[in-house]
């Protein structure tokens, strides 16, 4: 990433990832730090609803962080972001999403474009950068292509980090800033190629940062660098 440019775009996308850097260390320390970002340089955020917004949870058998059932991909075709207000049921499917191509279907810049569609039309908080280290470069993609290789994800689990519940529950009206959530989803994805149908597969876990206002579905915000517990 450089650190200095004449292009705009190029200093916008800097803004926006260290606007997403103090989102994650918000989430995932301390959420009031987020709304300390907001107000520097003279920004004043909107205030809290007087209300304090309920914890989501994951009552329901099909966003269970710990049970059935699993969301698995299909191959050959784009993903679209499903419409929910529940950030691990978002969060899950996004891994999936993010976890899943296909060669044989449709070229590396489709794919990308998809999986931008998921992400939040708030654009200080988009993080696209994140998600596109996340998918096969366009010189490696002509290479996989050539050997028909794609992959299949399955998503066995997905639950907030301990620190981001933890804060959570320590200060829940931080979060009405930006709605913001932090989920955990683990898994497995599984990868196949001409000669060889079966391929192999290997355990795969991501921390993503997921936004969810109330009464609007979800959407993603980046994905985050390392996995929180």
């Amino acid at each position: 990433m450089p650190s200095h440019s004449s292009n705009p775009g190029g200093a916008s996308r800097v803004r926006r990832r260290a606007l997403l850097g103090t989102v994650v260390l918000a989430v995932l320390v301390a959420l009031a730090g987020l709304a300390a970002y907001l107000t520097r340089d003279g920004r004043t955020p909107a205030k809290p609803a007087a209300a304090r917004p309920s914890f989501p949870t994951s009552s329901s058998s099909a966003v269970s962080p710990s049970g059935p059932p699993t969301v698995t991909t299909r191959t050959r075709s784009l993903p679209v972001p499903p419409r929910t207000t529940d950030p691990i049921a978002f969060g899950k499917a996004a891994a999936a999403a993010l976890w899943s191509y296909d060669t044989r279907a449709y070229p590396q810049a489709e794919l990308r474009r998809a999986l931008h569609s998921w992400l939040t039309s708030e654009a200080k908080y988009a993080d696209a950068a994140s998600v596109d280290r996340g998918i096969p470069s366009a010189v490696l993609w002509k290479e996989m292509a050539a050997n028909g290789q794609f992959a299949t994800a399955t998503v066995n689990e997905g639950h907030f980090p301990n620190a981001f519940t933890r804060a959570l529950q320590e200060d829940p009206g931080a979060i009405t800033q930006a709605y913001i959530y932090a989920v955990t989803v683990s898994g497995k994805q599984t990868i196949a190629w001409k000669g060889s149908p079966a391929g192999g597969a290997e355990s795969r876990a991501t921390t993503l940062a997921v936004q969810c206002r109330p009464h609007q579905s979800c959407a993603l915000v980046g994905v985050m660098p390392s996995v929180a517990p």
